[in-house]
């Protein structure tokens, strides 16, 4: 089975979904690219594979290699503004949002079908650059239920609940460069 992501009257087919389109200003969006582009980017490595997009941290890094989070350098100050309008956009408080991922995804990178580490809780995600798709699964008896949503350049979305917990994410190879930065909170468990 397959749906889009939002229904005619743009209710979120997934519970826990939140889009919006033009969340920050193309000024802003060139001002970020370079921003994240200045930063120490590296291979994601996942248990001994390197992935083709190019990734940094800054508040907590998860360890794939040792199953563990651990601090990492502070959010700057230039992703402050940001991670606080964020906040809003998902009704978090801006300190709960304590990791920033920033990703380049050069032609040829993606990511494969996963859900974000149970030691966080909500995600939060700005997309750059380019337009992208996210898909979404779920495991069914006889297969998999599937959505999708079209993540516009300088937009924003929020997973929570079931979008959150209940669904793997994915987004095919890119064509053309694009940039994201994702902020997360704790689980209260791990908080």
């Amino acid at each position: 089975m397959t749906m889009r992501a939002f229904d005619l009257f743009d209710t979120p087919v997934l519970p826990g979904l939140s889009y919006r389109d033009d969340f920050v200003t193309r000024e802003e969006e060139a001002t970020l690219i370079a921003q994240i582009d200045r930063q120490p980017l590296a291979p994601f490595r996942f248990q001994g594979w390197l992935g083709k997009r190019l990734t940094t941290s800054f508040g907590w890094h998860y360890d794939f290699a040792n199953h563990h989070v651990g601090e990492t350098t502070p959010l700057p100050d230039w992703l402050l503004p940001l991670r606080d309008r964020a906040a809003v956009f998902a009704g978090a408080a801006q300190a709960d949002l304590v990791q920033a991922l920033l990703i380049r995804y050069d032609p040829g990178a993606g990511i494969g079908w996963h859900r974000d580490r149970p030691v966080f809780e909500h995600v939060v995600g700005i997309s750059l650059g380019v337009p992208a798709t996210m898909r979404f699964r779920r495991r069914r008896d006889k297969g998999f239920d599937r959505a999708s949503v079209d993540l516009a350049p300088r937009s924003i979305y929020h997973l929570s609940g079931a979008a959150r917990h209940d669904w793997e994410h994915s987004i095919a190879e890119m064509a053309r460069t694009r940039w994201s930065i994702t902020f997360r909170s704790f689980a209260a468990k791990n908080g």
